[in-house]
């Protein structure tokens, strides 16, 4: 904490970084020292809806200012929200209005959520970033600002190699199981135990009662048994390897890894003569060894030459970067 009288009448940064399943706002000084943290529920707009989101954004600044110690008001000296969803001009200007309100006279930047990874994960601030949480999305920038994506087109849509892309085909593959149209798996007894479930049928009343809503955060929340499936067959040097989980995760890796090669086309990467610095978000890559592993395995095989690549745990130090930029200019 700094001291009264100093932090207190000097400008702040904001950096936000928000997603389908939580938010988290960062007070910092302009020498980037983090004072305060603040967390939330989901601000992606288009699943949870502009009022929600505002509302998450609102609860996890608020956060990190009374953990800085600093009342609502504070000075700020610029904010960059990196939002999941944020990735055309109407969705900036859906938080216009809540933004003009809230923070009049700042600097603002809205990114994508991919922006600040790649600001928080790359040497130079170009590359690729690849998230892969409840979603997934790539997103890659040019020495000189081009830029381009892949995927984040949502769970109906696409958001393959995701966590709830993982977790449903968890899913399935038990219910294959249980008919014998698939193989057996370790997944039944897992999934079962996570939710608390007798049988494979129970399933059914779970995720389709009308009571209750399962969300896509709930399903990505098996993505780690798979990973746990395949680590325990490895281990324990299994006979009748889990090939449910295994395939599962290679076509997760697979996927990530198209989005990554999309993109390095998109930008003119493919044939690029040196290497593409690559940042890892979310936590299926962060989290998930297993997953990681048949990514670079897949990207390699199809000649990318990713180098560095960083896993980025905290997304938000990008939102950081980014504000700094806004107030320096």
């Amino acid at each position: 904490m700094i001291a009264d009288g100093v932090f207190h009448t000097a400008p702040i940064l904001i950096g936000v970084d928000g997603g389908g399943s939580k938010t988290l706002a960062l007070v910092a000084t302009l020498e980037g020292q983090v004072v305060g943290r603040g967390m939330a529920g989901p601000s992606n707009y288009h699943a949870v809806g502009l009022e929600a989101a505002t509302t998450a954004l609102e609860t996890a600044i608020r956060s990190a200012l009374e953990d800085a110690g600093q009342e609502a008001c504070a000075p700020t000296g610029a904010l960059c929200l990196g939002l999941a969803g944020m990735g055309r001009p109407e969705d900036c200007a859906a938080f216009e209005g809540w933004v003009t309100e809230r923070f009049p006279n700042t600097p603002v930047r809205m990114v994508t959520d991919a922006q600040l990874v790649l600001a928080a994960g790359t040497p130079k601030g170009w590359g690729i970033a690849l998230i892969s949480g409840t979603g997934s999305l790539a997103y890659g920038e040019t020495p000189d600002g081009h830029n381009a994506r892949a995927g984040g087109w949502g769970y109906l849509l696409g958001d393959e190699g995701s966590g709830y892309a993982i977790g449903l085909a968890a899913l399935r593959a038990v219910a294959r199981a249980a008919d014998g149209r698939g193989p057996q798996t370790a997944l039944t007894s897992s999934v079962l135990a996570h939710w608390k479930l007798s049988q494979p049928q129970n399933l059914v009343q779970y995720v389709y009662a009308s009571q209750r809503d399962i969300g896509r955060a709930e399903i990505a929340a098996l993505a780690p048994l798979v990973e746990a499936a395949v680590e325990a067959s490895i281990l324990e040097a299994s006979i009748l390897e889990d090939v449910c989980a295994r395939a599962i995760i290679r076509q997760a890796g697979q996927e990530l890894a198209l989005a990554l090669k999309a993109v390095a086309q998109q930008l003119g990467f493919a044939g690029f003569t040196g290497a593409i610095p690559c940042a890892l978000a979310g936590s299926v890559l962060v989290q998930g060894r297993r997953v990681n592993a048949a990514l670079l395995e897949s990207a390699a095989e199809m000649g990318l030459a990713l180098d560095p690549v960083t896993l980025v745990a905290e997304p938000a130090l990008g939102a950081l970067k980014l504000a700094k930029s806004a107030f320096d200019r």
